[in-house]
């Protein structure tokens, strides 16, 4: 199959262009008009497929459910925003409640599925800071051990390719360099750690910072804290959620123009609610959540923020039209990035020979028109 358009986005700039697909792969990119085409898009977005690393759930599922059908309803549907893959990622529980949600990511994985690729689990907690626990049930917090981690792995099949902890809790970095050396994302999240701790945990193994802004130690100029962390260490992943709830626009592009163009990225922190109604309510991590209008969730007991619905085509339009962000930094916040952090980008997050077919296209309003997945047409 091959497709064109007039603005096709290759090495950070959108070029006219034709892109030619083939058994999953691209496998060659001609200049416009060169041959003739099976789909022309005129002059609308063509742009990598985009990864979210950190998505709890759509569609009333939710990962630690342990849903096969729930979870293969979510991959199949979540290309409607763009998204090409995704990490199914976990909420604080009990060892069995977890064990259970990991082996059925990797259950699903092996057996198949459609639409977007589940590229494994994203751990969040249950190795996490009381204090900056958000919406986690603080019942099931626990100290990290290996130990403890290699069972979740053993179930998960070795799928566990990102982990959210608090790196504070973690004696003598044990598990962070454990976890840095078989090739996981350690991520800092839920934390109390001070600036100077998260420097040591970078320097141990710590490659990227959970949801900035978020579930951390703030930023002041006596204290810098995680936020200060995330500005400072400009060779450190960091995730934020563009939903403009979790930070203002403002906020974001700070950390935007802090991180340049190779370290943000941009995730949902979506929830099972993602698809639902507004003002519906749904369990989450043993608390009730409520869908608020402008899309955020909020526990009910004490009204603060516990996720969002975000959907990361919106997310992007957030990013370029209110955050004022450059648009090759917000592309790549959803793209190469996070391939790039995963270490995929040898067959993700770009449009190049050789790269996996997943391809977006986008209307003027950031409306999906078609998402290719291994470069089937899925809508």
């Amino acid at each position: 199959m091959i497709i064109q358009s007039k603005k096709v986005w290759i090495a950070d700039q959108f070029l006219p262009a034709q892109v030619e697909m083939e058994g999953g792969k691209i496998i060659s990119i001609n200049p416009h008009g060169a041959k003739p085409v099976d789909v022309d898009y005129g002059d609308k977005r063509i742009i990598p497929g985009m990864i979210d690393v950190h998505c709890h759930g759509a569609y009333e599922f939710d990962t630690n459910y342990a849903e096969e059908d729930g979870l293969r309803n979510w991959a199949k549907n979540i290309v409607s925003e763009g998204v090409t893959a995704f990490l199914a990622t976990t909420i604080t529980q009990s060892e069995e409640v977890l064990t259970k949600a990991v082996a059925n990511v990797a259950k699903v994985m092996e057996d198949g599925y459609e639409g977007a690729e589940i590229l494994g689990v994203h751990f969040e907690g249950p190795y996490l800071d009381m204090k900056y626990k958000g919406a986690q049930p603080e019942e099931h917090i626990v100290k990290p051990t290996i130990e403890q981690f290699e069972r979740y792995q053993a179930a998960a099949k070795g799928n566990i390719r990102y982990v959210t902890m608090a790196t504070e809790t973690d004696e003598d970095f044990e598990l962070t360099r454990y976890l840095a050396d078989k090739g996981i994302v350690v991520s800092i999240g839920h934390s109390a750690a001070t600036y100077e701790q998260a420097c040591m945990a970078y320097a141990n193994g710590a490659k990227c910072l959970t949801h900035v802004y978020n579930g951390m130690t703030p930023f002041n100029h006596r204290a810098n804290g995680l936020v200060g962390a995330a500005f400072r260490l400009r060779t450190m992943y960091g995730e934020v959620i563009c939903d403009g709830n979790h930070s203002t626009t403002a906020a974001l592009n700070m950390f935007f123009m802090s991180k340049g163009p190779d370290y943000s990225i941009m995730v949902s922190d979506a929830l099972m609610a993602k698809g639902t109604p507004i003002g519906s309510r749904h369990i989450f991590g043993g608390n009730e959540i409520l869908i608020y209008p402008d899309g955020s969730a909020h526990l009910t007991k004490i009204d603060t923020l516990a996720g969002s619905t975000l959907q990361l085509n919106k997310g992007l339009k957030i990013l370029i039209e209110d955050a004022l962000v450059p648009v090759n930094y917000a592309i790549n916040a959803c793209t190469l990035n996070p391939a790039n952090c995963l270490g995929i980008a040898d067959r993700k997050g770009s449009i190049r020979v050789g790269r996996d077919a997943d391809i977006v296209v986008l209307d003027t309003d950031y409306s999906v028109i078609q998402t290719y997945c291994m470069g089937e047409p899925k809508l």
